[in-house]
Order: C-alpha cells, then sequence, then structure tokens
C-alpha cells in the first residue's frame, strides 16, 4: 500500500505533520510578542534623547550603548572583561550550589541533619551578605576569593531553602506507599523523593543564579581588578555614562540567558509535569 493510501486509511497518519508547522507558528507569535515590550523601551529611549528629554551625559541613548559595545567588542576590551566575569560567576554558583544541595538533602531527609544544619543557616540567612564584604577582605583579602565568596553566598541560601522545603513537601503517603511496594531506602529518595522536590530545587537555582550575578556586580565594584563591574566603575572615573548602561546590560542579558537555559533544563527534566499555562 503507497503512502498515499495508507494516509487515505488512517486520517490520524499525517497528524502530527500538519501540526507541527502549527506549533511552530504559535511559538514563533510567542516570541514575538516577548519582544514587544523590550523593543518598545528602546524606541522611546532614542526618541526621548534625540527630543532633548533625557539628558544623554545622564541617560545615554541605545544607539550611543550600542556603539561603545561595539567599540569594546573590537579591542578585545569587552570579551576580557566578560570572561572575568564569567569565571567568578561560574566558579562561586558551583561552590555555593553544591553545598547548598548537600546541607538541604541532609536537613530535610535526617532528623539529626535537620537538627543540626537547619538553625544555624536560619541564623545565617538573616545576615545581609552584601554586607559582610569589610570582613570578608579581612578575611580573604580583596583577590579573587572574596568575589567568588560573595557569588557564593548570594546562591547559597535559595538553593538551600528550596531544597529543604522541596523535600519536605513531599506527600508522605507516596513515600509509604513506595515502601509498601518493596522499595529500598535509596530507592526510595531516588525514585520518590528527588523527583518530587526537584520542581523546588529548579526555583531556588533560578533564585539563586540572580542572587549571585548580584553580588558578583557589588563584589567587582567594590574591589575591582577586572570583571564587568570594574570596567563600569572605571568608565565612572571618566564620566562615561554609555559603558556604565553598557555594563548593566550586559549583566542584564547575563541573567536573562542563564535563567532561559535553566528553564529549558526544566522543561526537559520535569517534562512528566504539567502545570498550569496562562493563555
Amino acid at each position: 500500500m503507497s503512502v498515499t493510501q495508507t494516509e487515505r486509511a488512517d486520517p490520524a497518519v499525517g497528524r502530527p505533520s500538519a501540526k507541527k508547522p502549527a506549533a511552530r507558528a504559535k511559538r514563533a507569535r510567542f516570541r514575538t510578542r516577548r519582544l514587544i515590550t523590550p523593543v518598545a523601551l528602546l524606541v522611546l529611549g532614542q526618541v526621548l534623547a534625540q527630543t532633548g528629554v533625557l539628558d544623554p551625559d545622564k541617560l545615554p541613548p541605545p544607539s550611543d550603548v550600542l556603539a561603545a559595545g561595539w567599540r569594546l567588542a573590537a579591542d578585545g576590551t569587552l570579551d576580557g572583561y566578560l570572561l572575568d566575569s564569567l569565571r567568578r560567576a561560574v566558579a562561586g554558583l558551583l561552590i555555593g550550589g553544591l553545598l547548598a544541595l548537600a546541607l538541604g538533602t541532609l536537613a530535610g531527609l535526617l532528623r539529626s541533619g535537620d537538627d543540626l544544619i537547619d538553625p544555624t543557616v536560619q541564623m545565617a540567612r538573616m545576615l545581609p551578605h552584601l554586607g559582610l564584604v569589610p570582613l570578608l577582605i579581612i578575611w580573604l583579602g580583596i583577590g579573587e576569593s572574596t568575589k567568588i565568596t560573595l557569588v557564593a553566598l548570594g546562591a547559597f541560601f535559595p538553593i538551600y531553602l528550596n531544597t529543604y522545603a522541596g523535600i519536605r513537601g513531599i506527600d508522605e503517603r507516596l513515600v509509604e506507599a513506595a515502601r509498601t511496594c518493596g522499595l529500598t531506602a535509596p530507592e526510595r529518595i531516588r525514585d520518590v523523593v528527588l523527583p518530587g522536590a526537584l520542581p523546588s530545587v529548579f526555583i531556588g537555582v533560578r533564585l539563586a543564579f540572580a542572587a549571585g550575578w548580584l553580588s558578583l556586580v557589588v563584589g567587582e565594584q567594590v574591589n575591582g581588578d577586572g570583571g564587568l563591574g570594574f570596567m563600569m566603575m572605571e568608565a565612572r572615573e571618566f564620566s562615561q555614562t554609555d559603558v556604565v548602561v553598557l555594563g548593566l546590560v550586559v549583566y542584564a542579558a547575563l541573567g536573562l540567558l542563564s535563567d532561559l537555559a535553566l528553564r529549558a533544563g526544566e522543561r526537559r527534566l520535569l517534562s512528566w509535569r504539567r502545570g498550569l499555562r496562562a493563555t
């Protein structure tokens, strides 16, 4: 039987391929709608600057910021600063994130872990970690260790709290059902506890990335010898407002890209989870 005859005999054969263009068109419209507000703000800023409503010395137009970015990228300056910031961010997020996952899991799973770990963490999280900069400088100096520690502290608490809450929020009846079915303790953790806690953990990771970037901005501006924060402070000394705004734009773009990557990973790992979608 030919392909055409098969499709005529069973109309459902051609449905998936017919749905794909419609799904792609829907995703394209969704992305276009999400770009409307940012593009409108850029156009508005350009118009206000050109008409003199905004002082270019205070807030340069987007075209000047783009030109500054092109100039710094062409001579390699922006690449060097960007790599410095990325290296610090990755190191701090890994250290703080892995430590938070380990302690949050121990506190969530074990009664003794909860008693020994959680009270100390809850007290420590009440301290503004950015206010620890003077103490960190005394302890660690003004080198890379202080900046990476700030990022790690910013990432630690969101991941710890959400890991702990995700584990403690699992329905105990699911664990009891798994025990009744004969699953061992490691199997219950692997098949019930970890999948149930993952949605909360992903929320913590997304919050940790935002806090980590914020901590990096402060660390590089307070004691900078490289990185985007140092670039912004150096530009401030020479009243280069376009470069200062460029640094903010790059930080925002890095935060957005990291969040998009995390959301893509969340959709892939939690494909089994069906939630409410906006219409």
